[in-house]
């Protein structure tokens, strides 16, 4: 069976975190430990959290952070409608230089789905 783009994404993302880790100093180890931390359920679930992110990334039309937390949305237990609000949270924020990222953004969600990962 031929690796999806989720896979693909995924296994670049691990082989570049850990090459960066291998070569980082204190500063940057204590960032990756806060950007793991933060997203860990507290007073707002992890759900939420994730749902933040991904908003987050699509206003700052970061299509790696967008893919990221759409993958982490989809363990998280995100359903369509939650997804569809979220998004359109970050369009209206982001205004229509989000399109392109928004509309990459469904067709991830669409394969995260389509692979049974929902």
């Amino acid at each position: 069976m031929a690796e999806s783009e989720i896979e693909k994404f995924e296994a670049e993302r691990e082989e570049l975190n850990r090459l960066v880790l291998e070569r980082a100093g204190k500063e940057m180890k204590r960032f990756f430990n806060v950007d793991a931390g933060v997203y860990r359920d507290g007073a707002l679930p992890a759900k939420v959290k994730e749902l933040l992110g991904l908003v987050s990334s699509l206003v700052l039309r970061c299509d790696d952070c967008v893919t990221h937390h759409l993958t982490r949305c989809n363990e998280e237990g995100v359903t369509d409608g939650e997804l569809e609000e979220a998004l359109a949270v970050g369009l209206v924020v982001g205004g229509s230089v989000t399109m392109p990222h928004l509309r990459r953004a469904f067709r991830v969600w669409d394969e995260l789905k389509g692979e049974g990962r929902t």
